[in-house]
């Protein structure tokens, strides 16, 4: 598989944008029995976001802004991107070693490159190095891969968001960082690019499967691990989107992880000493004619909310369930993709929150904790040449709190994306 190929996966660019994927030559360098090639993309955009500035609009969790508007240039959902590959045949094995680096094009804080931003002189943007993986495998039997990359859970959600190429919820707008949020907390929960060992089974009659074990994850209080976090997932693909009336692919995955709390740690009285959590989801995609279709869903407990167990339980740890999905529908007009789509994600109280009395005061009071962020996204997305997208699109957004507490975005975005 080749580079191109490999970051319209990772970075989802074009798996539903048909002609930009056809569109690469790739660049591509003979090194003895290595085949080295290398792809990438730019970004930029200019986002005005008006955020919230009435009371009562403290959603802790909530992925809306308040207080005053902003203006930036910064990246879309997706960062900037330079993925170098080199594969060879040996042995009866396919193998393949692939480097990402994802800068963007804003300065970054000393928190990190996804942390907040850094608007002010003198500054730099930060490199995210967050593909770093080997493969090997074969037709026949399947594929192997060890390193980090983009995980199974969730994955094809943020794959087939229209806003991948745009920009979607435009979060920490006054000060950006690497990305924007695109639908990340608003219909699905971030993939990630996670340390794994993953096998996925040779295509069978349109199906395949994988299966991984991955770093486990911390939520800021369980912090102690003796098990591997996993991730499977099962998918069908039919149809040609270049040559069939209709084609489509639907999909089901599952994450599962334990998470304990350190053996040195005293529980407090009533607090849960581990929890597992585990989230389902599945979807559906269909392409008929110039139109497309998209719709997804998530449910689970113990896993939270916008990232991997955030928010995932209440204080004793009691676990919190989680649900949520996006419908989605485009069309393309010779060079022209119209899109509309709709998503949401909520959180429910723990047991332990329940019955929930509204109560003042944030942000230790449980009624200020998110019940839902939803939002709805209009975007155009024009072909200017076979490498170049220039975007549009308005995104309305909303963050709403147990204790009736909410906020209210509105963001506008202009720009555009070059593949090579």
């Amino acid at each position: 598989m080749n580079t191109r190929t490999k970051l319209a996966i990772a970075a989802g660019a074009a798996i539903w944008m048909v002609p930009i994927l056809k569109a690469f030559a790739g660049i591509d360098i003979a090194a003895g029995d290595w085949k080295v090639d290398f792809a990438g993309n730019v970004n930029a955009f200019y986002v005005g976001a008006s955020c919230d500035t009435g009371t009562n609009n403290t959603v802790i969790g909530g992925l809306a802004c308040t207080g005053d508007h902003s203006a930036a240039v910064r990246n879309g959902l997706l960062p900037a991107a330079l993925v170098f590959s080199a594969t060879t045949r040996q042995s009866d094995f396919d193998i393949d070693v692939t480097v990402g680096f994802y800068p963007g094009i804003n300065s970054s804080a000393a928190a990190g490159v996804n942390g907040a931003g850094q608007p002010s002189a003198l500054a730099t943007p930060g490199i995210d190095a967050r593909q770093v993986y080997f493969t090997f495998g074969d037709a026949s039997w399947g594929t192997v891969k060890m390193g980090r990359d983009i995980g199974l859970f969730g994955k094809d959600a943020i794959l087939d968001d229209m806003t991948l190429l745009g920009v979607g919820t435009a979060s920490g707008n006054p000060a950006p960082s690497n990305t924007s949020l695109g639908r990340i907390g608003i219909g699905y929960i971030y993939t990630d690019w996670q340390p794994q060992i993953t096998y996925t089974s040779p295509n069978l009659y349109g199906f395949t499967g994988s299966f991984g074990i991955f770093q486990p994850l911390d939520d800021g209080t369980y912090n102690s691990h003796n098990a591997p976090q996993i991730q499977a997932g099962l998918a069908y693909a039919w149809g040609d989107p270049k040559s069939d009336a209709l084609s489509g692919k639907a999909w089901f995955d599952v994450i599962t992880q334990k998470l304990k709390l350190n053996s040195q740690i005293t529980p407090a009285p009533g607090q849960a000493t581990s929890y597992t959590g585990t989230e389902v989801d599945g979807g559906v995609k269909l392409d008929v004619a110039g139109f497309e279709g998209v719709v997804y869903g998530y449910t689970g407990k113990g896993v939270g909310t916008t990232g991997f167990f955030v928010l995932a339980t209440s204080a004793l740890g009691d676990k919190r369930k989680s649900d949520g999905g996006y419908v989605q529908a485009t069309y393309k007009l010779d060079k022209l993709k119209i899109g509309l789509s709709y998503g949401i994600s909520d959180l429910k109280l723990a047991n332990d929150e329940r019955p929930f009395t509204n109560t003042v005061g944030c942000p230790t009071a449980i009624g200020c904790l998110v019940k839902s962020n939803k939002s709805g996204v209009v975007g155009l997305y024009y072909s200017l040449t076979k490498s170049i997208t220039l975007v549009g699109e308005y995104i309305d957004t909303k963050a709403e709190a147990w204790n009736g507490n909410s906020a209210t975005q509105k963001d506008y975005a202009l720009g555009g994306i070059l593949f090579f």
